[in-house]
């Protein structure tokens, strides 16, 4: 029977059984998408030839849906999922306002998601988070939902019933329905090989999946097959998503929609030169040097499953972890660390990854000395393995410095004690913020009412201060000599008047997450370890040798807790060598 192509309305979908086929992506629409589609019906719907009656009637068209009819009389989605899901979702927000609505709108179902399928029956809020499917899926719901909203709150009350016939009967769909022995897996190939919107990824997997590939032992061998592959597929994807496994391996800009895509791009050694879609041809190249296809097929992903188990050994690992988390984040070649790792026993694989280090740190003690601000690359570095090499001397410790909380909270180093100059040159907005930290510190309060209340039960020296600060904060505008003056006052109340020469050394440097950097900067050294101390309590990770820095347990003399000394700075220097001793040139 030859294939046939027609056009179906919406209401004429209503009772049809689609089955989504394991080699298919998941739900991934954008809020983008939904709203244009949304739009197009609207607009077709308030055009005067959507009034016409007969069958010459325009109507709106959607892309091609192309289906294959299976053995339990269901319609295999070869193509078309996305529009599907998403009509299913429009006609779950017109329940109500016409009979059954998604109830009689067939049945979608999935053969390797179940939990989505559950999920877009009912779907709760609470439970977005919990995979990349719920997420698209939900957002996709709230963007309908908002959209008639909006709609209503545009004058158009009645939007749904409005939107009902441009929907149901002039919005069609061009259904392609395959008929001849052609395999599904191989029409979708062919179909979305040269489209944007699959990945590598996706067509490895149809690859993988093809029924031709499993013939030997039936259909029930194929299905078997099929599944399992699947199902391990989307183990993989499954901890790929969790973000302190993925920044541990993952050090780049490129943005995967299926993360698995990485090792396969690993794998084959792609680079930005390649054809956008060379993983998929490498894979295929495979394919074709083995002509038993379920031998192929076993070798392929066994693999694959290696690949991604060394990873996983990588990340469970304590020390692996730690010294290959840094030099993945110092930029070396993850491929390159996977080849190596068969050469070696771990324990001579451990001792080649810290002889990798020395390589990238090369420096020596002395040169340590010389590292300053400007240096800001270079001093990230070395204070990032500082706090890793801490870490790892404390064996008894399960702590695990969180590379994903590094990576994506645009970690920097930050001034220990503040550097005057910036202030002198800040603007006012940054003079105010300054003040307002100052008081707060001296009032443990926030608002300005609970700071006046308190200021009086301060001893006399912090009364004056805080006073003078409350009399600024309430001008309009800050005049430049009065906040000069009560500045350099306060400078030398925290003994920071005179700044040294080694202001910008990496003795006065520790590493520190934006966010907290922001909420106090250029502050003085009690401000920043109050804030330092009161966000580690919150739970806010703070790296293990800057919160040592603020409670000066690298000082070897503990006097004037509240004030960064030459010889504290001195002491914390000492402390970076010590434990960088084993990483840096003799």
């Amino acid at each position: 029977m030859n294939n046939s192509l027609k056009v179906r309305s919406i209401n004429e979908l209503f009772g049809e059984r689609f089955h989504i086929p394991s080699y298919q992506r998941g739900y991934r629409w954008t809020e983008k998408q939904v709203t244009d589609l949304l739009e197009d019906v609207w607009h077709f719907g308030n055009t005067p030839q959507s009034h016409e009656i007969g069958k010459d009637k325009p109507f709106y068209c959607l892309q091609p849906i192309v289906v294959k009819q299976n053995d339990r009389e269901e319609w295999d989605v070869i193509d078309g999922q996305q529009r599907l899901t998403t009509i299913y979702l429009i006609l779950k927000n017109l329940e109500g306002f016409i009979d059954g609505s998604t109830k009689n709108f067939g049945k979608i179902e999935y053969e390797t998601r179940k939990e989505s399928e559950h999920y877009l029956k009912s779907i709760v809020e609470a439970d977005k988070d919990a995979n990349v499917d719920y997420y698209h899926i939900y957002n996709a719901n709230k963007t309908i939902s908002e959209w008639f909203a909006n709609k209503a709150n545009n004058g158009f009350s009645s939007a749904r019933i409005k939107f009902l016939t441009p929907f149901l009967e002039d919005t069609k769909v061009i259904w392609y329905q395959v008929n001849d022995g052609t395999e599904a897996i191989d029409i979708f190939t062919r179909i979305n090989i040269g489209k944007i919107p699959l990945t590598n990824a996706e067509l490895v997997k149809a690859l993988f999946l093809k029924q031709g590939n499993f013939d030997k032992g039936g259909i029930s061998n194929i299905r078997l097959k099929q599944i399992q592959i699947s199902s391990e597929w989307d183990k993989i994807e499954s901890v790929l998503q969790d973000d302190g496994f993925w920044h541990f391996i993952y050090q780049g800009n490129k943005k995967y929609s299926t993360r698995i895509e990485y090792i396969f791009d690993l794998m084959k050694g792609k680079n930005p030169n390649h054809d956008p879609h060379y993983t998929f041809y490498e894979f295929h190249k495979d394919y074709l040097q083995d002509t038993d296809k379920e031998k192929a097929t076993d070798r392929l992903w066994l693999s694959i499953k290696k690949y991604f188990q060394t990873f996983e050994e990588w990340f469970k690992d304590r020390e692996f972890y730690h010294l290959i988390g840094y030099l993945i984040t110092s930029g070396y070649s993850v491929s390159t660390l996977i080849a190596e790792s068969k050469n070696y026993t771990k324990t001579e694989f451990k001792e080649r990854l810290r002889s990798k280090i020395k390589g990238v740190v090369n420096y020596s003690s002395d040169d340590l000395d010389e590292l300053d601000y400007n240096d800001r690359i270079k001093v990230k570095s070395i204070l990032l393995l500082f706090n890793i090499q801490t870490i790892l001397s404390n064996k008894a410790s399960n702590i695990r410095f969180p590379f994903d909380s590094y990576k994506k909270e645009d970690w920097d180093i930050e001034h220990i004690r503040s550097v005057k100059s910036d202030m002198l040159k800040a603007t006012s907005k940054q003079r105010r913020h300054w003040l307002e930290t100052v008081l707060e510190y001296y009032t443990g309060k926030t608002e300005v009412k609970e700071q006046e209340k308190e200021i009086p039960n301060l001893k006399a020296e912090d009364k004056a201060f805080a006073e003078n600060i409350l009399v600024l904060l309430l001008q309009e505008k800050i005049a430049e000599d009065e906040f000069l003056k009560l500045y350099e006052d306060i400078l030398q109340r925290f003994e920071e008047n005179n700044e040294p020469d080694n202001i910008n050394s990496i003795s006065n440097l520790t590493l520190l997450d934006a966010s907290t950097n922001r909420s106090y900067k250029n502050a003085v050294f009690p401000i920043k370890r109050k804030t330092i101390l009161e966000n580690d309590m919150k739970g806010t990770f703070i790296p293990i040798c800057t919160k040592n820095v603020f409670l000066k347990a690298y000082s070897n003399k503990l006097d004037g807790v509240m004030f960064w000394q030459k010889k504290d700075a001195k002491d914390y220097l000492q402390a970076i060598k010590t434990t960088l001793k084993p990483y840096l040139k003799s």
